[in-house]
């Protein structure tokens, strides 16, 4: 049984405004601004995947109403893979840059192991080396410094003071009722 999944790359329906798309797409996956906006970040995103063929076509279309341009893709598809280009031989004499024991100060020089990182081999990069094992390659933290706080203004009250706490009011007199009387 072949499985498809959908994938949104930013494209919209043409003539649709960015805006009701992102509001129509928040309202679809209920989600919030954040999200949404990861959806039109431009990548290729996976909205979901497994799915058979009426279940593509059904969030294809509902993704096309809401005004957002989705690829449905075959999951048994093949990948285009890419085979990389055996390292160039080395000189008899020459070792390796990285594996080189450089003092401090010297420049990094690569050496290509194929054409992609031949665009590389004219970078200006500071040689860092290897730390030993077992190195601690973090800087001690200095300890913390308690804040410099003055307490002069402030004393202690003697025992047994109120410390300034708000005393009730007297209790009102109770009202006259006097005036009033009971009718069987």
């Amino acid at each position: 049984m072949v499985r498809y999944e959908i994938a949104f790359t930013g494209q919209l329906v043409p003539g649709a405004q960015l805006e009701s798309v992102q509001a129509n797409l928040a309202k679809l996956f209920q989600a919030d601004a954040q999200r949404i906006a990861l959806l039109f970040s431009g990548r290729r995103i996976v909205i979901k995947n497994n799915l058979d063929a009426a279940g593509a076509e059904k969030y294809r279309s509902t993704l096309l109403r809401a005004g957002a341009l989705v690829e449905v893709r075959d999951m048994a598809e093949e990948v285009e893979e890419i085979e990389l280009a055996a390292p160039p031989a080395a000189a008899p004499g020459d070792v390796p840059a990285a594996a080189a024991d450089a003092p401090a100060g010297k420049r990094l020089k690569v050496l290509p192991r194929d054409e992609y990182m031949a665009a590389f081999s004219e970078v200006d990069a500071p040689d860092f080396g290897i730390a030993p094992l077992g190195e601690d390659l973090q800087d001690d933290k200095p300890a913390p410094q308690a804040p410099p706080v003055d307490l002069s203004q402030f004393s202690l009250a003697p025992a047994g003071s109120d410390m300034g706490e708000i005393k009730p009011a007297p209790a009102a007199p109770p009202p006259d009722i006097s005036h009033l009387k009971l009718q069987e």
